[in-house]
């Protein structure tokens, strides 16, 4: 369980400058990484999803209270004030600087500074850390300070390219709980086990010297995990799903990962056998989807959507005719 802990919010508007709000960017940048987790089938918790009044020990409460200490991270995103330029990451006395490390290393592969990591104790109790969600919380919590309201190079970098900055923390998350990461980037590829430049630049349509000279690289090593842009004269992934195929797939499970079928993924990828390796890109079939409203029944969707009750059933695994409110339909 990840909670993401949208800092501020309500009459806290926290701090404001070079056009942020600090409260907005917060829930923003958290509402972001929440749905991507998601995506990637981690479950996770918003302590705000609207901008409601919420203090530091409701937060606490809310943590402890709810969750427990229980395999717990939470990742509480905020903005710091000052001048200074870079990400401050702040981890707890009671925790080690593993994850916080990972993040710092996850960022600085995006060419995004990180100014320091470290712990802060309370100047009235150092046995204590300085902030009430990591005093008061049972569990591996981390603040990340994504920049500095007074810096116009931070703030610039935070409008522009926010995105960077949560993939950054999502892939950390991900492979820190052992969850396959992938992103739908049109210009970024993630190395995988077994890659090389070679094998990317033919993946891609490009040349080694081309990627190389993209990426900064003086030399051909890359590591698991790196991130590579990829030159947009090369293959577009834009508007595709695509699923980079990690240790363990198998075209079952991503099909059902998916709620696709085996030969439509052999079918849109071209596929002569089920033989997948590791780091092969997939596409994956878009589905048209319905969200059950008050009202609905299987004969109104199918009626509406002009297919029959017998596909809607059979295409979402449905046994009975009954719905829910709310309930997400693949529609054939």
């Amino acid at each position: 369980m990840v909670i993401i802990d949208a800092y501020r919010g309500g009459k806290d508007t926290g701090y404001i400058g070079n056009g942020i709000v600090e409260k907005d960017f917060n829930l923003n940048i958290s509402k972001y990484i929440n749905n991507r987790l998601n995506e990637l089938g981690i479950n996770t918790y918003l302590t705000r999803d609207t901008d409601t009044d919420l203090n530091i020990k409701q937060r606490s409460e809310l943590i402890n209270n709810t969750f427990g200490t229980k395999n717990v991270i939470v990742l509480s995103n905020r903005l710091e004030n000052g001048d200074e330029e870079g990400v401050e990451i702040v981890y707890s006395l009671k925790n080690s600087n593993s994850l916080a490390n990972k993040i710092q290393r996850s960022l600085e592969e995006r060419n995004i500074k990180v100014n320091k990591v470290y712990q802060r104790r309370d100047e009235n109790d150092t046995s204590k850390d300085y902030d009430e969600l990591l005093k008061n919380t049972d569990v591996e919590t981390i603040i990340i300070n994504y920049g500095h309201i007074n810096n116009q190079n931070d703030m610039n970098n935070l409008k522009n390219n926010y995105k960077e900055y949560a993939e950054s923390i999502i892939k950390t998350i991900s492979t820190h709980m052992g969850v396959p990461y992938f992103y739908t980037s049109s210009d970024e590829y993630v190395v995988q086990k077994g890659d090389s430049l070679w094998s990317i630049s033919k993946k891609f349509g490009i040349s080694v010297d081309e990627l190389k000279q993209f990426n900064n690289l003086k030399t051909n090593t890359i590591s698991i995990n790196q991130i590579l842009k990829i030159p947009s004269s090369g293959y577009n992934l834009k508007d595709q799903n695509l699923y980079t195929v990690a240790k363990g797939d198998s075209l079952w499970s991503i099909s059902k990962k998916y709620n696709t079928t085996v030969n439509d993924l052999k079918n849109i990828n071209n596929l002569s056998s089920n033989v997948l390796s590791i780091g092969q890109l997939l596409k994956i079939p878009s589905k048209r989807t319905y969200i059950v409203k008050k009202g609905d029944s299987l004969w109104s969707i199918a009626k509406n959507n002009n297919t029959t009750v017998d596909k809607l059933k059979s295409v979402n695994n449905i046994s009975n005719n009954l719905l829910s409110i709310g309930q997400v339909l693949i529609l054939p």
